[in-house]
């Protein structure tokens, strides 16, 4: 076959080529040459066009050898072909070619060559790229907390209840743009270069980003609930599929596969209830409340004290919760007006707390048995700085403040009263852990950087203030909680992140180390493989 000419044009470089092809599959193979160098470039941000053709030859041999395992019928993992090195030595190669080429910054420029803006720039040869993340309002949430963070207004006072830092179907992070605008899916970045951005250990035991990184601000209570375990999210998920309920449907209890242990640190005083208080506590609790109480709704408290003890085989918590939930209308109604009238929080100082609580919930949702929460569950009060883990099957509430909060990749929520939405007490007994657990109160170590102890593998929560070496071999999501940090970014220019502004760190990145700088304080989130690192 004689050879057809075919000249490529692009990012301004013209190279004649010659190829014993059909000429119209040489346009086209032009044509989708072409697309590919332009969306490599969209997405990352990349200006060098050396940089570009790496990563883009780079993906596209990805995809001719995935598209080949494919047709062939043959495990990627089958035939060791290299893949993972050469992607590997791929970006690494790209990481460091700022230093040997000297590109330009695709980001504003001041007098001394520094980078500016709320976030980094995104290109793959670069070591941190800053995300946009979306914000849920919902109605327990603040109008000010989180746009306070954020240095952003909130003119018409609508809640901003959370914001999602990650890779979750419900609320997903996008890589920032050079402009300031959300521009490709945090998982869709990772998908491109996965042993670049999560690491090797982490790739193989999660398969993709294992956490969710959120602020949370609760002005009001949250429901009350627990989260299943990693068997009982599994079971749950298939069970719920295979009875064709929506994914989205309001009686849907499990969003997603996987377990969610979680850890909640206070950024303002921050009050909390967790776990199951002893039987005696509660016994004790409902006596002093109740003493006041007319006859018939003395009787029915009287029941709830009675189950704690009963002789059945059941588990007493477990009988307890059944009973308080079993509750008719009129002993609810009866328990609403009593708190309402007696201002039970005026009643014993010991107790004042609960009491408080009580009255709340009590004009926030009456005739919910719930109310009584603050007397069967323990409750907490955190400092700013002070944390706390939240194991599977631990029965909760967050009541009020702002805090950043750290799980594993999940949404699945059994509620159980303190809320409008589905309630399924049926399921969530099946979930609960019914013993006494009281968490303890966590705090960090020494600066610069300190890690919140808890045993989640998903999952570690790391404290940051001043001027250090990150390293950190699996991938990081950084949030900017004070002041502002400066990245050094590999090309010997610094990046500039201020307060409320959050960088994912890919695994390469953080293996080899990276230096944090500036006047700032901020949290992050990485693996719980590298605790002890």
């Amino acid at each position: 076959m004689p050879k057809n000419s075919l000249r490529i044009e692009v990012l301004g470089a013209s190279i004649p080529i010659s190829a014993e092809e059909e000429k119209d599959y040489l346009d086209r193979l032009l044509a989708d040459y072409k697309k590919a160098i332009e969306d490599t470039q969209k997405a990352t941000g990349l200006e060098d066009p050396l940089k570009i053709a790496i990563l883009t030859g780079f993906l596209l041999y990805d995809e001719a050898e995935k598209l080949r395992a494919a047709l062939t019928e043959r495990p990627l993992t089958q035939e060791p072909d290299g893949n993972d090195e050469a992607e590997s030595l791929t970006m690494s190669l790209i990481s460091r070619l700022d230093a040997v080429l000297k590109e330009p910054p695709a980001g504003g420029h001041t007098g001394t060559g520094e980078r500016t803006g709320t976030g980094g720039h995104t290109g793959a040869g670069h070591l941190t790229h800053s995300l946009k993340n979306p914000i849920k309002h919902y109605d327990w949430g603040s109008p000010e907390w989180i746009p306070s963070l954020l240095g952003e207004t909130n003119p018409t006072g609508e809640p901003w209840a959370e914001m999602w830092m990650g890779v979750h179907p419900e609320g997903p992070s996008l890589i920032e743009d050079t402009d300031g605008r959300g521009g490709l899916p945090l998982s869709a970045f990772i998908g491109r270069s996965p042993l670049y951005c999560l690491g090797k250990e982490t790739l193989d035991t999660f398969g993709g980003l294992p956490f969710l990184f959120k602020t949370l601000a609760a002005a009001k209570p949250l429901s009350i609930q627990a989260h299943p375990n990693q068997d009982q999210a599994r079971d749950g998920f298939e069970r719920e599929n295979a009875a064709g309920i929506d994914i989205k449907a309001a009686n849907r209890n499990y969003k997603d596969p996987n377990h969610k242990p979680e850890i909640i640190c206070a950024l303002t005083p921050f009050t909390a209830m967790c776990g199951f208080r002893t039987p005696d506590e509660i016994r004790r609790l409902l006596e002093d409340f109740s003493a006041y109480a007319p006859s018939s709704l003395k009787a029915g408290l009287a029941s709830l004290s009675g189950a704690l003890f009963a002789m059945d085989g059941e588990n007493p918590l477990k009988s307890f919760l059944e009973a308080v939930f079993g509750m008719n209308e009129k002993t609810r109604q009866d328990l609403t007006e009593y708190v309402h009238a007696f201002q039970i929080e005026k009643h014993n100082p010991l107790f004042q707390g609960e009491y408080r609580l009580v009255s709340q919930f009590a004009r926030l949702y009456p005739g919910d048995p719930a109310i009584i929460s603050p007397l069967y569950l323990n409750v907490l009060r955190l400092k700013p700085g002070e944390a706390m883990f939240l194991p599977s099957g631990a029965l909760h509430a967050y009541v009020y403040g702002f805090g950043i909060e750290l799980m594993a990749n999940s949404d699945n929520v059994l509620r159980g009263g303190l809320t409008r939405k589905n309630v399924d007490i049926k399921e969530l007994c099946r979930i609960l852990k019914f013993s006494p657990f009281k968490p303890l109160t966590i705090k960090a170590g020494e600066k610069p950087l300190s890690r919140y102890n808890s045993p989640a593998r998903e999952f570690s929560l790391s404290y940051l203030e001043g001027e250090l070496l990150y390293k950190e071999p699996g991938p990081s999501i950084v949030l900017v909680g004070s002041g502002e940090l400066l990245v050094s970014d590999g090309d010997g220019k610094d990046i500039h992140y201020k307060k409320g502004s959050s960088l994912f760190v890919p695994a390469e990145a953080g293996r080899n180390g990276i230096w944090f700088k500036g006047n700032f304080s901020g949290y992050a989130a990485s693996s719980g493989l590298f605790r002890d690192i």
